[in-house]
């Protein structure tokens, strides 16, 4: 934060807006959808959201490995709370999953 050159963009996130995202993460209907979210999120905030395959089988959602980035400014709860809503929108799309899954050519031989 004293960084005269550091990245505040993270700063601009308070409650409301927090809300806003993660319900904006719940609504997520495609993979295009998604991808889109993670490009915004990085390009107002600064934010990274990496979504992989974990590295044993993946049979339900829970095999996913969902991770925000650390950097300075952002909370543990957005950086949990983030995934978390991740988690659920793919729980109600599981065609969002195959298609996760399908990008890493793991159904490409089927």
């Amino acid at each position: 934060m004293q960084d005269p050159a550091g990245d505040r963009r993270v700063l601009m996130l308070n409650k409301q807006e927090e809300k806003r995202l993660l319900d904006r993460f719940e609504a997520v209907q495609t993979l295009a959808d998604l991808r889109h979210m993670e490009q915004k999120l990085f390009q107002l905030l600064g934010i990274t959201l990496r979504i992989d395959p974990g590295p044993n089988e993946v049979r339900t959602v829970r095999g996913f490995i969902i991770k925000v980035d650390e950097r300075a400014g952002l909370c543990r709860q957005i950086r949990s709370s983030i995934p978390a809503a991740v988690r659920r929108c793919l729980e109600r799309h599981p065609e969002i999953s195959y298609a996760l899954l399908n990008e890493r050519d793991l159904f490409g031989g089927l």
